[in-house]
């Protein structure tokens, strides 16, 4: 679904990704790990056109995404979250979670032009319905109404994730879901990840959690400054040596 060929990016004399290449196959969670500065992050901001390659492609299906602007790349499906858990502070939990949607056509328009002042439209009381049952399955149908800026930090990584979910996207990046979170909550995080998986949306996530991660992916790749060291399920990844040296200290 998802492939990168030889991707690099620098930032001016710093080399923050070396010809990195892997494959993320449709319905399969694809895990990204690697120490902090491996660039992992910077890889995301590549994938959805927040960054300019310095060389390589990436292609989603069959199209080469590598030289799209990023709206034109997020219309294709592929979708994202951010580490620092970014919502609108003045908006309600319903309203950011809303924002995630970006297919209005002409009959939307229509829609809204035609109904009543003040009065929802037909698609977004569609739409509106669809957000609360996602925000009911991961028992956050309650804060729908709260404010953003009310929300404690695994909330705010939560909504970020339903924002996401919304639009149906085909693929999803997460970035650091469980940042922040303690272990109840990133079980929960564990728990909708899966659920997104079977909810037929490919995922390719970056956590810094290693039990979290090796539980719920199928495939995983291993970043170390940079470049990609080595890729396996997740029972390889753990007994490499490379990535016991790089990742979780070696002995």
């Amino acid at each position: 679904m998802l492939k990168m060929e030889g991707v690099c990016k620098s930032f001016g004399g710093l080399q923050a990704l070396k010809q990195v290449s892997f494959e993320v196959e449709e319905g399969r969670i694809h895990g990204i790990i690697g120490p902090n500065g491996s660039g992992k992050t910077t890889m995301f901001n590549c994938i959805t056109g927040m960054l300019p390659l310095t060389d390589g492609e990436i292609f989603f299906k069959d199209d080469k995404i590598s030289e799209m602007a990023a709206d034109k790349i997020a219309n294709l499906g592929i979708r994202r979250t951010f580490q620092a858990g970014k919502l609108v502070p003045s908006l309600t939990v319903m309203e950011n979670v809303m924002c995630g949607i970006s297919h209005f056509g002409k009959a939307d328009l229509l829609d809204t032009f035609f109904r009543l002042p003040f009065a929802k439209s037909k698609i977004e009381n569609a739409l509106e319905a669809e957000a609360m049952e996602i925000l009911e399955s991961i028992g956050m149908a309650d804060s729908a109404d709260r404010w953003a800026a009310d929300l404690v930090w695994a909330e705010r990584q939560f909504v970020q994730i339903v924002r996401a979910m919304v639009s149906k996207p085909k693929i999803l990046l997460l970035d650091e879901p469980a940042s922040g979170m303690g272990p109840k909550e990133t079980e929960m995080v564990g728990e909708l990840i899966l659920k997104i998986k079977s909810m037929g949306i490919t995922v390719l996530v970056v956590s810094h959690d290693m039990k979290m991660l090796m539980n719920v992916t199928d495939y995983v790749t291993v970043l170390n400054f940079g470049a990609k060291i080595f890729e396996g399920t997740p029972d390889a990844v753990q007994k490499d040596p490379l990535v016991l040296e790089a990742y979780l200290g070696a002995e």
